[in-house]
């Protein structure tokens, strides 16, 4: 029965700017990823972990790896044409060495590097009871709807709307099963694991996120993920 770190570093930044892929950017002289992996290697629930990567970026990730003290790493591969691909990439390479039925995989962007250890218990619990684990966050803005970017005359009540993040947690087989039905049906570019389950008609489960849980998108979000590193700092000192 082993609990498995996903990490989803395919992704090459664009909206970022940035020459790097914005999970190696370095923060406080490390990169972002590292702070992703280290969330993941200090759980004493994670057994193991699996990255799928740029395949530029391998021998880098792999460097850092070593470096950084990141012992549950088992094994790099290449990401695909769109996250679906990649995520699948690494699920299929896991399922060659996990074979039980009680292993589960917790699938995580490595642009959320401020995933707490919290944030990952419960996202095992809650997979481990119901047989799947979608983190998320109320939404507490006003939401509106528009047909062209522009105007709206709609709102959607969000009293019943969840934020999602990640980490999305299955049990393995069941995922794997799940990618292969997918295809089989022509989903090939699902935005997320969640996004594949809801297509599939499948019913899923929500464990407890946090708006610290934030994604690396914009030069803003690498500001305000500076000054959640700050204030951790400062809670240290008390």
């Amino acid at each position: 029965m082993a609990n498995i770190g996903l990490i989803i570093a395919g992704g090459v930044g664009a909206r970022m700017g940035q020459d790097i892929p914005k999970q190696f950017l370095n923060v406080y002289d490390k990169p972002v990823i590292v702070y992703t992996m280290e969330a993941f290697q200090k759980h004493p629930d994670i057994d193991a972990i699996e990255i799928v990567c740029v395949d530029e970026w391998q021998g880098a990730l792999k460097a850092y790896a070593k470096q950084f003290g990141i012992a549950k790493l088992e094994n790099v591969v290449s990401g695909g044409k769109n996250g679906q691909d990649s995520i699948r990439n690494g699920l299929y390479d896991i399922a060659e060495r996990h074979h039980s039925d009680d292993d589960i995989v917790l699938i995580h962007d490595a642009i959320r590097p401020m995933v707490s250890q919290e944030i990952i218990t419960d996202n095992i619990k809650v997979c481990r009871e119901h047989g799947n684990a979608i983190t998320v966050v109320p939404c507490t803005a006003a939401m509106l709807k528009t047909y062209d970017s522009l105007s709206t005359t709609e709102q959607v009540p969000r009293d019943n709307l969840k934020i999602t993040q990640t980490p999305q947690a299955f049990f393995l087989n069941e995922i794997v099963e799940a990618h292969k039905e997918a295809l089989s049906k022509g989903i090939t570019n699902s935005v997320a694991s969640c996004t594949l389950y809801i297509e599939l008609g499948r019913k899923l489960y929500m464990s407890r996120g946090s708006e610290k849980n934030l994604k690396l998108t914009t030069t803003e979000d690498i500001e305000i993920f500076k000054a959640l590193l700050n204030a951790k700092k400062d809670e240290w000192l008390h």
